[in-house]
């Protein structure tokens, strides 16, 4: 396999830039600073960027929709966007009242539509969050607790298996769903950090099944075989990569979100790109993201 090329498509520097996902209709990445609560549009092909800054405290994570709206996750609340107009339609609200000081993160869509989300610790400690299932009409499902910060949500091709990460137990899960895709039968130990400390954080999973995984503050994105095996690891100029998702035409461009959040002044000085959206080429094709039925 050929040596990757890492560049810049947009200079930025987000507190917590997350969930980048490929608008193939428009022939555009979106993406968040989940608290400078901001959903950004990249034109990779001109270089335009636009930003739609959002109400609230946090904009957990955003999905597509069949319509060409954005279902975006602010605070505890699920709202239809319009990305044209800034309008939004409430759809769901996630019972914080009973596991307060929790927020929603990362999320993704299956191949059925629907949408399945977690919750996290705002203190990054203590199992409040859980992982919850969205339905097209708004009904939420919790499937699982005791989750300290859900993220890494990412669908197999076989649509029964699905990973999800919680990254301060520094575990990623490997899922298996029942025959409906509806609920979790069990959960499996994927790849184990606990004992390094290492952060997963997002994911998402190529045209030939691999998880690739972001690194929080490890500096890197990683492939995974199916059955586990490290396939491949590529270092980046930034030390808080978060999230990524293939895009451009031909899905053939890993495209990485970062943070500079934690970084002290010494650190953020010397990654000039912290923050920033970064582009991987020469990785293989990426499989198309699912839109939620709405």
């Amino acid at each position: 396999m050929s040596e990757p090329t890492i560049h810049c498509v947009q200079k930025a520097e987000a507190q917590l830039g997350e969930t980048p996902l490929w608008d193939a209709a428009r022939g555009v990445l979106w993406w968040i600073d989940i608290e400078r609560p901001t959903l950004w549009r990249l034109d990779p092909a001109s270089g335009e960027t636009s930003a739609l800054e959002q109400p609230g405290t946090y904009l957990g994570s955003l999905a597509l929709t069949r319509s060409g709206r954005h279902m975006v996750a602010r605070d505890l609340s699920l709202l239809l966007l319009d990305p044209d107009t800034g309008v939004t339609e409430p759809l769901s609200e996630t019972p914080g009242e009973a596991m307060p000081h929790t927020r929603l993160n990362d999320g993704r869509v299956d191949v059925n539509g629907r949408l399945w989300i977690g919750t996290m610790d705002n203190g990054l400690k203590d199992g409040r969050g859980s992982l919850y299932r969205v339905d097209p009409d708004g009904t939420m499902e919790a499937l699982f607790g005791d989750v300290i910060v859900a993220n890494g949500i990412a669908f197999d091709p076989d649509g029964r298996h699905m990973y999800f990460t919680d990254t301060r137990r520094y575990i990623t899960y490997r899922l298996t769903l029942d025959a409906a895709g509806e609920r979790v039968e069990s959960r499996e130990v994927f790849a184990d950090y606990s004992a390094t400390g290492d952060r997963p954080d997002g994911a998402c999973v190529d045209a030939d099944g691999c998880l690739w995984q972001a690194f929080f503050g490890g500096g890197k994105v990683v492939r995974y075989a199916p059955d586990g095996r490290i396939d491949r690891e590529i270092a980046l100029p930034v030390t808080n990569p978060t999230c990524l998702c293939f895009g451009g035409p031909d899905l053939r461009t890993l495209f990485v979100t970062s943070a500079t959040k934690f970084l002290t002044s010494d650190q953020r000085a010397a990654e000039p790109l912290a923050g920033s959206v970064l582009a991987i080429e020469g990785v293989g094709q990426g499989a198309p993201e699912y839109l939620f039925d709405a």
